[in-house]
């Protein structure tokens, strides 16, 4: 009979040849680090996002539309993203390197020094996005809002983790680094508040003009073009201060973010008007000029008020 025909037997992986062995341990490691990518990329970004709409619940802020929030987590996300994939790109390129024979050593104290030589000449940069990340974080403003960071007062036109974009009354745009912002006060979040200084002569009576003030702040709150703006009517809540030549009344009303501008202009207004009606003095600082008429020896002595 001749002889049958036999298959013959797989290699063992020991048997493969080295270059066929080394290059299924690159795709191992290859793969293994786009997967880690993929896990940690969809991690961030839903850790983002529960974390500032915590933020957000904690502060006692609204709840962020969909679309900022979606901005937010981008702005965050895609800075987290970059960094963990550059960390995956460099542990993986340095275990190929092993499995080549090269010795990692060297590279990894080339990589601390450019990491430490790039620390110090990006200092501002880094200190710039952290400071960003914290004001993305834990919302302390936001597009839109009316805010005082680093001297400057303006509406947040943009924001990035580096820098903060802001247009004041003039129309002049200003470019804050982030990492300069110290204090970062928000005028527009939730609400405001009205705060007037009224001045009245000291021959005033002052509950007679603590009275008309009042009343002029319920009226503004009735009216129905004004009291959709405001959350609580203005109204004296203490005299403030003897000046030189006017008692000063604390006038304080609540109203809604952003409004406390128009809401106090409007009120001045009507005071003014009311005060007039009702014969109250707005005083008003007064001067004494004392002149020496010519031709006398003595002088003679004219006061004017002005």
């Amino acid at each position: 009979m001749p002889p049958v025909a036999t298959m013959p037997a797989m290699p063992e992986l020991s048997d493969l040849p080295v270059t066929l062995e080394v290059g299924l341990q690159v795709a191992a490691v290859t793969v293994t680090a786009l997967v880690a990518f993929l896990v940690v990329r969809t991690a961030i970004r839903v850790g983002v996002r529960q974390l500032i709409d915590r933020s957000s619940v904690e502060s006692g802020t609204d709840v962020l539309p969909p679309a900022e929030l979606e901005r937010r987590v981008k702005t965050i996300g895609r800075l987290l993203v970059r960094i963990a994939g550059v960390l995956l790109t460099v542990i993986a390129g340095l275990m190929i390197l092993t499995l080549f024979g090269i010795d990692i050593g060297p590279a990894v104290a080339g990589l601390g020094v450019v990491g430490i030589a790039v620390g110090f000449g990006a200092q501002t940069l880094v200190r710039d996005w952290l400071a960003g990340i914290f004001i993305v974080l834990e919302n302390q403003y936001s597009q839109g809002d009316v805010v005082r960071i680093a001297g400057v007062d303006g509406v947040v036109e943009d924001f990035s983790l580096r820098r903060t974009t802001l247009r004041d009354l003039d129309g002049t745009v200003h470019s804050v680094p982030n990492g300069q912002i110290t204090v970062a006060s928000n005028l527009t979040r939730l609400w405001a508040r009205v705060n007037l200084d009224v001045g009245v002569a000291y021959d005033t009576d002052i509950d007679r003009a603590v009275g008309i003030i009042d009343r002029v702040g319920e009226e503004l709150q009735t009216d129905p073009a004004w009291g959709p703006r405001m959350l609580e009517a203005p109204k004296v809540i203490r005299v403030n201060a003897l000046a030189d030549s006017a008692v000063t009344l604390k006038v304080l009303g609540q109203v809604r973010a952003a409004e406390q501008w128009a809401v106090a202009g409007e009120l001045r207004k009507r005071i003014l008007a009311a005060f007039g009606r009702e014969g109250i003095e707005i005083p008003f600082p007064h001067r004494v000029i004392v002149s020496r008429g010519d031709g006398s020896e003595g002088g003679e002595a004219a006061a004017a008020a002005d």
